[in-house]
């Protein structure tokens, strides 16, 4: 049990870069990722990281989807 404890401790202080954080975050999103970059984004990235990059990133989209909603109803695109 203490190996698995100590391996959290080693992934959470990795120090990947942010913009490498959500570069892998936005082509998680996209759903295309090279075997090779998603090997070294586990090697590298701070997965505490990965997870707040990916909470914001679900919660943009998401709003961006309302807003988009929002403006073609308003818009009278939609119509009725």
């Amino acid at each position: 049990m203490s190996d698995a404890g100590d391996d959290m401790k080693d992934a959470a202080s990795r120090k990947g870069s942010f913009v490498q954080t959500i570069t892998a975050v936005a082509w998680s999103f996209f759903g295309v990722r090279r075997g090779r970059d998603h090997e070294n984004d586990i090697a590298k990235l701070n997965p505490v990281h990965v997870i707040i990059a990916g909470v914001l990133g679900a919660a943009l989209f998401v709003l961006m989807l309302v807003l988009l909603v929002r403006w073609v109803i308003g818009s009278g695109v939609a119509g009725t």
